[in-house]
């Protein structure tokens, strides 16, 4: 009697929810309905496919190399181990025009910032503008947390004292003179890393809140000195040194340096002969790292991406020739029974 009563009483109420009566729907596939629609699925992404083909192939890319390793080029004078302060300049020319807002990235190759123990390698609450973690950085930024003398270094950690510090002036050569291509540096950076992400500790001068610290050991500057002319654009929320921390997935990357899009050259770069001022500061060959500039425009899609289109066509034909052969096949087995 007691057993019958816990059944009744772990019974699921008799309603058509608990109960599985609901009204369902359940679709009855045929030829008539799969084959068609494998046909519009072919169809359409075949039309994406093209539409993203044509538009990235009309994506202008231009990429230079300048790691300096063979004697011919502008920079191997820059590889030597006792050269410092070194300028090299790259020469090169543009057949049509760059149209509209070109983009200026360096990239770097074989280069593994997402190797974990590098990763983590930084004080989230130091770069958020803690004073506290000033003076006792977090034992994450290993082995970059006291340099020599004891003293805390900030911004502490592997990604900030590896930051790329080789700097671009580009001049268009016009009937002998050269003339500077301004880069515009403000707004390459995620909107969150510069807005919530990474503060500057409120103290002003932004000098006063790095007192009895050290800058990280391979930078030539200390982080308040990022870019003393603009207040916005200094210490943690410096737009190259933002970008810099947004680490890469790939061991071959390219981060955004700048913008050409002001004065007379706000519909894009126009052909011409053109001059590139490298300070090479930067070592990538002690691990078979290679260094480049790449000037791009985007579109719609964005930049440059062929694989997109490729799959999108590759896909569709694929629903296509399927649809074929469920045709062939529906028609050898099924059509004898319905007559």
């Amino acid at each position: 009697m007691v057993k019958e009563e816990q059944e009744l009483a772990n019974r699921p109420d008799n309603t058509a929810f608990t109960q599985q009566r609901l009204p369902a729907w359940q679709p009855m596939l045929s030829a008539g309905i799969v084959i068609p629609g494998f046909v519009l699925i072919g169809l359409a992404f075949i039309g994406i496919g093209v539409a993203l083909f044509v538009t990235s192939r009309s994506i202008q890319v231009l990429e230079l190399d300048y790691t300096g390793v063979g004697q011919n080029s502008p920079c191997y004078k820059c590889t030597y181990p006792n050269v410092s302060n070194c300028v090299c300049d790259l020469d090169f020319s543009i057949d049509s025009l760059f149209k509209g807002t070109v983009f200026f990235y360096y990239g770097l190759s074989n280069y593994f910032q997402n190797f974990r123990k590098y990763g983590v390698s930084k004080d989230d609450v130091q770069l958020s503008g803690d004073l506290t973690n000033f003076k006792s950085p977090s034992d994450t930024c290993s082995p970059y947390v006291y340099d020599s003398n004891n003293q805390p270094i900030v911004p502490c950690g592997s990604i900030a004292n590896s930051m790329f510090n080789d700097t671009f002036q580009l001049f268009q050569k016009i009937n002998g003179t050269k003339t500077l291509v301004p880069f515009d540096g403000k707004g390459i950076a995620w909107w969150t890393d510069y807005n919530i992400k990474y503060r500057n500790p409120s103290v002003t001068p932004l000098k006063n809140a790095f007192n009895s610290t050290v800058k990280p050991i391979f930078w030539s500057k200390p982080a308040y000195d990022l870019d003393i002319s603009d207040p916005a654009n200094n210490g943690f929320i410096n737009q190259n040194f933002l970008v810099w921390m947004r680490r890469a997935a790939l061991p071959n990357f390219r981060k955004l340096y700048g913008r050409i899009d002001e004065g007379v050259y706000a519909q894009g770069l126009p052909a011409g002969n053109y001059s590139l001022a490298i300070a090479y500061n930067y070592p990538v060959l002690s691990f078979d790292g290679r260094k480049k500039v790449v000037f791009s425009n985007v579109s719609w899609m964005g930049g440059k991406n062929e694989f997109l289109g490729i799959a999108y066509l590759v896909i569709g034909s694929l629903c296509i020739l399927m649809s074929i052969v469920m045709l062939i096949v529906y028609a050898k087995f099924k059509f004898p029974e319905e007559d």
